[in-house]
C-alpha cells in the first residue's frame, strides 16, 4: 500500500496539489535584491541558491537512510512535520530511488522558486513549482513544498 502512496507521488501528477506559495513559471534564473522582515528566522542576504543547492534539500527529504531530525531540518518549521517525514520514510524503505530536476530557479529576496520534474522507478511527473525561503543562513523547503511531497503518504494537518 505504501508503494502504491509513493508510486501516486509521481504519476498521478502531484501538480494538482494547492500551494500558498507564489511562483514564476517562466524560464531562466533571476534574482531581486528586494528582502521581506515577514517569514522566519534570518533574513540577513543571502547568496541566491542555485539549482544544485535546492535539489540537494528534496534528495534529504527522499532519502529514507536519512534521519527524520536530518529532514525536518531543512524544511521550514519542520518539526510539526515530524510524523509525516516519518511515514514518508517507512513509505519509501526499499521502495527505489526518487530523483529530481530542478530548473528555472527564480529568487525574491528571502524565497526562491524554481520547476521541479520527480522522477521515481515508475516514470516521471510534470513539472510543478517548489518554493524555499532562505532561514537562519540555510535555504529550506517552505512547509507548504514539501506537504505536497508529504502529503501521499501522510496528509499535512495544520
Amino acid at each position: 500500500m505504501a508503494s502504491a502512496a509513493v508510486a501516486l507521488v509521481v504519476t498521478a501528477g502531484v501538480t494538482g496539489c494547492g500551494s500558498d506559495d507564489k511562483s514564476d513559471t517562466a524560464t531562466g534564473t533571476s534574482t531581486s535584491a528586494t528582502t521581506s522582515a515577514a517569514g522566519h528566522g534570518d533574513h540577513s542576504a543571502a547568496a541566491a541558491p542555485t539549482a544544485a543547492d535546492l535539489q540537494a534539500t528534496l534528495v534529504l527529504l527522499a532519502d529514507p537512510a536519512k534521519p527524520t531530525a536530518d529532514k525536518t531540518a531543512i524544511v521550514v518549521d519542520g518539526t510539526k512535520r515530524q510524523a509525516n517525514i516519518e511515514a514518508l520514510n517507512r513509505a519509501l524503505a526499499g521502495y527505489g530511488t526518487l530523483t529530481f530536476a530542478v530548473s528555472d530557479v527564480k529568487v525574491d529576496g528571502t524565497k526562491a522558486t524554481a520547476q521541479v520534474v520527480t522522477t521515481s522507478p515508475h516514470g516521471a511527473a510534470p513539472a510543478m513549482p517548489m518554493t524555499w525561503e532562505h532561514v537562519d543562513g540555510k535555504w529550506k523547503l517552505t512547509d507548504a513544498s514539501a506537504c505536497t511531497m508529504l502529503a501521499f503518504v501522510a496528509p499535512c494537518t495544520p
